[in-house]
């Protein structure tokens, strides 16, 4: 049984759509598939555990308790509010995700 709810906000959802539709152009309908899947699954870990990811590196983000979650190349950013998990963004992890914020 979840503790936690995640939810993912406009930006989040719209990322995991782009990230979807690149995978979909580059490589396929099954690579497309398996990353969203793989992402959801990492997603639903923070269900439990919302707190077992680092805090940010940027300090301006960690001052405000945001945290990173790695899923192969890429990163969701989210933060715990109360008994919902939050997440902002979900992006490659060569980005500057600091940059996301501003």
């Amino acid at each position: 049984m979840s503790n936690y709810k995640v939810e993912l906000l406009a930006p989040a959802k719209k990322e995991l759509e782009e990230i979807a539709e690149y995978h979909l152009l580059e490589v396929g309908v099954n690579s497309a598939r398996r990353i969203v899947e793989k992402i959801f699954k990492a997603l639903d870990r923070l269900e439990e555990f919302p707190l077992s990811c680092p805090l940010v590196p940027d300090e301006e983000l960690k001052s405000q308790n945001y945290r990173i979650l790695v899923c192969d190349q890429y990163i969701c950013i989210y933060r715990l509010l109360g008994e919902t998990v939050f997440v902002y963004h979900i992006a490659s992890g060569a980005i500057e995700y600091s940059k996301l914020f501003k």
